[in-house]
């Protein structure tokens, strides 16, 4: 094992070598085989004479390697006052890179809205014109604000279109943004007028259902609200939202929430209602549900249901967005492809 007499030796050669070399040093390529050769990381000179520290005596450890940070030290200075002679710039992190401020200036990808987040921000403004309260409540809900207290009881056949997501301790994914209505209701008294935008979950997969997905549920209760509030809230929505020439009609359907209860379709965008494979031939699309408070709702949370009534409507977000903006998968919304989030 070399003694330190014999290393502070070696150091001293390695400097006289360095400074020398660094002196004759005229191109790029000349410093960089000198930060190799000397200063290289893995097997420069200096980095070789450090690794020997270990063999020297705790004693002989400090007064080497003063010795060598300061040589390493000096070295660092002349190699950037010749770099910055070469260059005209000092380097970075030791290694030679070259600023050319000819150069144009890198370009910044900007990004923007995501289909749903968009279409979800429209409904929403239309909404609140309109005088309408925003209202939120919790993903993972009970099964009596899911289901129970909107006329669901247990063994409700209903329940079996929801394909819902169980937990345990009585609690689930909720399957709608409707438990809102009932939660604002049970500390409310009417007059309410509220929208719950939201994510809602099921178990669903293809090209027009997904496990997630967003929904906008519509609660206005007062005195004296009747379909023809109903109707005329949904006309000013869907013409707002999709042009003031959309055809609108109102189907009869059924819903446990609601009654009576509609299912609501505008004429398709795609084929102007002459009919096409997306409206299956039939010239109109399915957009939204919705109906009157059913009665047994309000008795849940004690509202008088000779003096209150009140209508009620859910809308599909993802729906809403693929119709606008000509999407036929829905898939696509979720699966982060930059071709289509970059359209």
């Amino acid at each position: 094992m070399p003694s330190l007499n014999e290393l502070l030796e070696r150091l001293d050669s390695v400097r006289q070598q360095a400074e020398e070399e660094l002196s004759h040093a005229g191109t790029p390529e000349d410093l960089e085989s000198f930060r190799i050769k000397y200063m290289g990381r893995s097997s420069g000179a200096l980095t070789n004479l450090f690794k020997q520290l270990s063999d020297l005596s705790v004693e002989d450890k400090p007064v080497f390697g003063k010795s060598a940070n300061l040589f390493k030290q000096r070295l660092q200075e002349l190699f950037e006052e010749k770099y910055q002679a070469i260059h005209g710039a000092v380097p970075k992190q030791g290694k030679a890179v070259l600023k050319d401020i000819t150069l144009p200036g890198r370009k910044v990808n900007y990004g923007h809205m995501h289909p749903i987040t968009k279409a979800l921000t429209e409904v929403v403004s239309i909404f609140t014109t309109m005088g309408f309260s925003i209202a939120e409540g919790p993903e993972i809900e009970r099964d009596y604000y899911n289901f129970e207290a909107l006329n669901m009881p247990e063994e409700h056949p209903a329940r079996d279109m929801q394909d819902t997501f169980y937990l345990s301790g009585g609690f689930l994914l909720r399957t709608q943004t409707s438990p809102v209505q009932i939660r604002i209701m049970e500390r409310s008294r009417p007059p309410v007028s509220i929208i719950a935008p939201g994510r809602v979950f099921r178990r669903d997969w293809d090209l027009t259902h997904t496990p997630m997905f967003h929904q906008v549920e519509g609660l206005l209760v007062d005195k004296g609200i009747s379909m023809t509030h109903l109707k005329g809230v949904l006309e000013t929505f869907l013409k707002a939202f999709f042009g003031v020439d959309t055809k609108i009609r109102f189907r009869p359907s059924y819903f446990p929430f609601t009654e009576p209860s509609t299912e609501v379709d505008i004429g398709c965008i795609f084929c102007n209602g002459k009919g096409c494979r997306v409206c299956k031939t039939a010239g109109w699309l399915e957009i939204l549900g919705a109906g009157m408070v059913h009665p047994e709702v309000f008795k849940r949370v004690k509202y008088d249901t000779d003096v209150y009534t009140g209508f009620a409507f859910g809308i599909g977000t993802e729906r809403l967005a693929m119709l606008k903006y000509n999407i036929n998968d829905l898939r696509m919304f979720f699966e982060n492809d930059l071709r289509f989030l970059r359209q």
